[in-house]
C-alpha cells in the first residue's frame, strides 16, 4: 500500500488502499501499528497532501489521530474536510457539519443600499454585526441572505479545532465575511460542536 501522508511524529500514517485514476476511494489508517480502513476519497488533483496530526482535542489525556483532507479546489472554490479518529478503539469522532452550523447558528440578510452597495447583517448566536460591502458584483442576481459551501477550511489551533467559513454573494462567488468557528468536544454526545463564532468582513481585493 502506498503512503499518502503521516503525522510529524510519524504515529500517525494514511495509506492508500484502493487507488483509482483520478482518487483513492479507501484509505488504510495507522495509528501507532493498529489499522482500520475508512471510505474517505482523496483527489489526485487536490494539489494538496492530507495533513495528519496526532494530539488530544477532546481533553481526556489521550492522542486523537486528526486527517484534515483538501476535497474541492477551483476559482472561488477551497474545499476541506476533516476527520478525527478515537486512537483507542479507531471509531471516529463526530465533528458538526457547517451545514448544521449555519442552520442553527447563523442568520444572515443582503440587502441593496441606494448608492449600489450592500448592506449586509450577520447574526450569529445572538451577536449581530452589520456592515456594508463597497458595491454589488452581482446587480441583477437577487440574493437575501449569504452563501456558504465554497470555502470550507479546517485548522487545528492549540488543541482546538477551528472552521473558516466565509460567506458569499453572487453567481460566481464574492466573499464578503468571514465566519471563524472554534469547536469544542461535547463529552456526552462524543461530538465536537460549534463554541465560538467571530463574524470578519472580508477586505475587497
Amino acid at each position: 500500500m502506498k503512503l499518502i501522508g503521516s503525522s510529524e511524529d510519524e504515529q500517525v500514517k494514511l495509506y492508500a488502499y484502493k487507488a483509482m485514476e483520478d482518487a483513492t476511494e479507501r484509505v488504510t489508517l495507522d495509528i501507532n501499528g493498529r489499522t482500520k480502513e475508512f471510505d474517505w476519497s482523496i483527489s489526485h488533483y487536490s494539489g494538496t497532501e492530507p495533513q495528519l496530526y496526532y494530539t488530544d482535542l477532546t481533553g481526556d489525556g489521550k492522542e486523537e489521530a486528526i486527517i484534515i483532507i483538501q476535497i474541492g479546489r477551483g476559482t472561488g472554490l477551497n474545499i476541506y474536510e476533516i476527520h478525527v479518529v478515537n486512537s483507542d478503539n479507531l471509531s471516529e469522532i463526530k465533528v458538526q457539519r457547517y451545514e448544521d452550523i449555519v442552520a442553527e447558528h447563523i442568520e444572515s440578510r443582503v440587502s441593496k443600499n441606494d448608492d449600489g452597495t450592500l448592506a449586509i447583517t450577520a447574526n450569529s448566536q445572538g451577536q449581530v454585526d452589520n456592515f456594508n460591502y463597497d458595491f454589488d458584483p452581482a446587480p441583477d442576481y437577487h440574493q437575501d441572505e449569504l452563501a456558504f459551501g465554497g470555502i470550507i477550511i479546517y485548522t487545528l489551533d492549540n488543541h482546538k479545532i477551528k472552521l473558516s467559513l466565509p460567506g458569499s454573494i453572487g453567481i460566481s462567488p464574492t466573499y464578503v465575511c468571514d465566519f471563524n468557528i472554534t469547536y469544542t468536544f461535547n463529552k456526552a454526545d462524543n461530538e465536537f460542536i460549534v463554541d465560538q463564532i467571530e463574524v470578519k468582513p472580508m477586505e475587497l481585493r
